[in-house]
């Protein structure tokens, strides 16, 4: 027997996602916000910083109040999981292709660590693996929301 989470169903629309999208990125945005904010108040490796850095952003400050630039970091959570849960409609996988995910956003650690003195250095061993493991928690949130949106589209209603 398949998983009907693992390949969506036939009759599964192919709209964009819009609400469940912005759902899904709130809340992967939100765990690995707070997986790195935790794990900055705690090692006190600038990780938390790094995800919130707008340092190389033209015609901004370089730092603005926590809750603007968290809420810019929502809005790049959003827009990546609007795009997986369409990539996730049209050809199932949600897991598999939110880990990947989570892994392929990790690799910005490369260049936001090299644009400002205020976060990690690329050679920050400590500060790699809590961004990797951050991230992947990002992916394995994003795979669980499109488990459950394909579960529940691939259920026929009463």
């Amino acid at each position: 027997m398949t998983d009907p989470a693992a390949h969506p169903s036939p009759s599964v629309k192919h709209s964009l996602p819009w609400i469940f999208g912005i759902l899904t990125g709130i809340l992967s945005g939100v765990v690995l916000g707070f997986f790195l904010k935790m794990i900055q108040a705690y090692t006190d490796e600038q990780v938390y910083t790094l995800l919130l850095n707008i340092d190389f952003v033209p015609g901004l400050p370089p730092t603005l109040p926590e809750f603007i630039e968290f809420s810019l970091h929502l809005i790049v959570s959003v827009a990546i999981a609007i795009f997986y849960l369409w990539w996730v409609q049209r050809s199932g996988r949600p897991m598999f292709k939110g880990i990947l995910l989570g892994a392929v956003s990790s690799l910005l650690y490369i260049p936001l660590s090299q644009l400002s003195s205020r976060v990690p250095d690329l050679y920050d061993v400590a500060a790699i693996l809590y961004w990797v493991i951050g991230h992947l928690l990002f992916g394995i949130v994003l795979g669980l929301c499109g488990k459950y949106m394909n579960a529940k589209k691939a259920t026929p209603t009463s």
